[in-house]
């Protein structure tokens, strides 16, 4: 796993965390697997890697998630990055949710964090995770089977999914859209905005964008291609865009926000729940209701 030498995560803070995480440990984890045919169960041949995906090296890691360092390495960091801490942070998108769902779609789900906490929350609901690494899912599929809980885990691109129009009372994405360029970011939450049901929410969590833009050091800090074009947008004017009302964004401890929308209530054309038969083989046939919405 190629890592560059002059970030300064690599130079400065790496050295750090690497004092606080069981580095053996990790190892023997890594070599437990075999990440190569394992992965391959998720692999599909219709889904296309986008280059701004496969380009680009994230957090100094040469090949970004597409190795399966990146998913070995993803949660012992992250639980060190993400002040003052990890649970409580993705717990803010989970206390965010307005909304009594049947059916969670987690966007680039990564290894799974929030998308356990989300199953934790709503038990009977069904949960996908969804995600552009195999080797992310994997970790997320071991580590929710260790837990106890059922997820379905899906390959794919959070811009063009393969699921049906009003699939989905609510769908999430947490640290994603400051790994995308902005133009992604809007077509994902179109593509959101097609998934869920009338009255469905939207909740994103990623980094605070005003903090960004008034402390520049912190875009230093890791390699991440897209986050200045991330800190100079608007995840609430994005949202409006892609046709979300009920906007609006509540900081987490300074450094992260939670932005959430509401796919507004047609008077017209809108579509009506009929109890279905749940069969994870077919996902894609399913709706549900929201309930629960408040402005």
């Amino acid at each position: 796993m190629a890592v560059r030498q002059d970030t300064i995560w690599e130079r400065f803070l790496s050295p750090v965390v690497r004092l606080l995480i069981d580095e053996d440990g990790l190892r023997r984890y890594a070599d437990s697997i075999d990440w190569e045919k394992e992965s391959d169960r998720y692999r599909r041949d219709d889904v296309i890697i986008p280059s701004y995906y496969s380009n680009q090296n994230f957090h100094g890691i040469a090949g970004g998630y597409l190795n399966y360092g990146a998913a070995v390495t993803y949660d012992p960091i992250t639980q060190y990055v993400l002040p003052p801490n990890e649970s409580i942070v993705r717990q803010a998108l989970v206390d965010a949710i307005k909304v009594k769902p049947r059916r969670i779609l987690d966007l680039g789900c990564g290894t799974g964090s929030t998308t356990l906490m989300l199953k934790q929350a709503f038990p009977q609901a069904e949960v996908i995770g969804l995600d552009l690494s195999p080797y992310m899912l994997v970790r997320a599929e071991d580590k929710a089977r260790n837990a106890g809980l059922e997820i379905v885990w899906r390959y794919g691109n959070a811009e063009k999914t393969s699921f049906r129009d009003a699939t989905f009372d609510l769908v999430t994405a947490s640290l994603l859209f400051h790994e995308t360029p902005d133009a992604v970011s809007l077509a994902i939450l179109r593509e959101s905005f097609r998934m869920l049901v009338t009255g469905g929410q939207v909740l994103i969590l990623d980094g605070n964008q005003k903090t960004l833009r008034q402390l520049e050091w912190l875009n230093d800090i890791f390699e991440e291609p897209y986050i200045r074009e991330y800190a100079a947008s608007s995840t609430e004017a994005n949202m409006g865009a892609a046709g979300f009302e009920a906007v609006r964004s509540q900081d987490v401890w300074w450094i992260n926000q939670v932005t959430s929308g509401v796919k507004p209530i047609a008077t017209e054309n809108v579509r009506r729940y009929t109890p279905t038969s749940v069969d994870n083989n077919d996902l894609e046939g399913l709706g549900s209701p929201a309930f629960g919405i408040m402005a």
